[in-house]
């Protein structure tokens, strides 16, 4: 029941913030490109599974793409606050998906499941 949820929530998070980019009227050309692009930190991973771990980890934690958010919207910023509703999005996308973060032990070690 609780899996349940955890993808109900990235759903909503990824509903939610692709509404607040649709309501900017931004290119959705550029949604699609820049959606995967927090996925690059996976090549972290060719260090060993601890850089990996870290470095997806940051770019996949909800922390800085909310500070990115905030900047934007605190500074009036379009563009940066595009650029942190794309990465909510993903994020949003990879929980609904059961991805979580990574633990040091390999890849498939979330916090969410064992992929």
């Amino acid at each position: 029941m609780n899996k349940i949820f955890i993808h109900i929530e990235g759903l909503m998070v990824l509903l939610i913030s692709t509404y607040f980019y649709a309501a900017m009227d931004a290119s959705w050309l550029l949604f699609i490109l820049l959606l995967f692009v927090p996925d690059l930190s996976m090549l972290g991973y060719l260090f060993n599974n601890e850089v990996g771990a870290i470095i997806y980890n940051i770019f996949h934690s909800y922390i800085l793409p909310i500070l990115v958010v905030l900047i934007g919207v605190t500074f009036i910023i379009s563009f940066v606050l595009i650029i942190g509703l794309i990465w909510v999005a993903h994020i949003g996308m990879d929980r609904m998906f059961g991805y979580g973060l990574k633990y040091p032990t390999g890849f498939k070690d979330t916090h969410l499941q064992r992929l």
